[in-house]
């Protein structure tokens, strides 16, 4: 009974942080279930990782959702696809830092691991990764109660070829396809409210980015897949409001930053462009010297 009496109120605090903190989640869950479409599965033991969060030759599209505190909570929501030429996913500091990044801003985060690989036989081409994303993006605004989520914040972070993926969902939203509308997740809407590109792949035209067009459109693309998936093209009255970050010496030429932004300002989309002298590319969170402060850039542009 002396034990119980020391216990009790130490139990007590658990149970009550239990009723009002997010729910945990601690690791990844599967998008489809076991049987996502548009490609088969390849056989167990085909992924890879590192400790530093590089993913390849995905096995299985999945989610990991790290809830904002709730003393932190402010409704919004984002949805992370971390870059890496549609070959791999560099899901550390394009992914996981992200979110504890938004997650100490009161924004809900999901890394996404959708489907990529080095491997033409996995049959990873468009629409594949497009489907998991957008099912990504469905997902959250199936669980925004469970979340603390307002369904109409949900908005989605790319960089690089993750940029890409995150301006498609931003532009190619009204698409439809055969593979979708299996169950109550596929009812909600896959347009995002905002959209945050970080050193984005944008066309797949003249200044395209090499690798990330082979991995998504195969070896030799007719014009009209290139046309489908060049995003400046794309843009509309409807396509949300967005942030852009590049620099000027980004092996991802700066060019696909800037036809997106002029092809915004063109549709009256509101769009904040930030265009950075030197910083190169895939530096995540941690940019050097004047572009060290484009965290803050985000942070007051998602506040508004």
């Amino acid at each position: 009974m002396r034990l119980f009496s020391l216990l009790a109120p130490l139990l007590a605090s658990f149970i009550t942080l239990g009723a009002t903190s997010p729910p945990a989640m601690a690791d990844w869950q599967a998008l489809w279930g076991d049987d996502a479409p548009g490609a088969p599965r390849p056989p167990a033991g085909t992924e890879t990782a590192t400790d530093a969060g590089r993913l390849g030759r995905i096995e299985q599209p999945q989610y990991w959702i790290h809830p904002a505190p709730a003393d932190k909570r402010n409704g919004k929501a984002a949805v992370i696809f971390p870059g890496g030429g549609y070959t791999i996913l560099a899901s550390g500091h394009e992914g996981r830092d992200y979110a504890a990044w938004l997650n100490e801003r009161g924004i809900t985060a999901m890394v996404v691991k959708y489907r990529v690989s080095d491997r033409d036989e996995e049959d990873y081409f468009f629409p594949v990764p497009y489907l998991d994303a957008r099912r990504a993006i469905r997902t959250m605004r199936h669980r925004a109660e469970e979340f603390g989520v307002d369904p109409h914040q949900v908005g989605v972070v790319g960089s690089s070829a993750g940029g890409h993926l995150a301006a498609t969902c931003a532009t190619r939203f009204r698409d439809t396809f055969e593979e979708e509308g299996r169950d109550d997740i596929d009812q909600q809407s896959c347009r995002p409210d905002f959209a945050v590109l970080i050193y984005p792949v944008i066309s797949m035209g003249p200044i395209h980015h090499a690798g990330s067009r082979r991995r998504l459109l195969g070896e030799d693309p007719s014009q009209q897949a290139m046309d489908r998936v060049s995003l400046e093209k794309w843009v509309t009255a409807r396509t949300p409001r967005c942030f852009l970050l590049t620099t000027a010496d980004d092996r991802v030429d700066c060019r696909h930053s800037l036809s997106f932004a002029a092809a915004c300002r063109d549709a009256g989309v509101p769009v904040a462009l930030h265009l950075f002298e030197e910083g190169g590319h895939g530096y995540g969170l941690n940019g050097k010297g004047n572009l060290a402060i484009w965290p803050e850039l985000l942070e007051d542009w998602l506040e508004k």
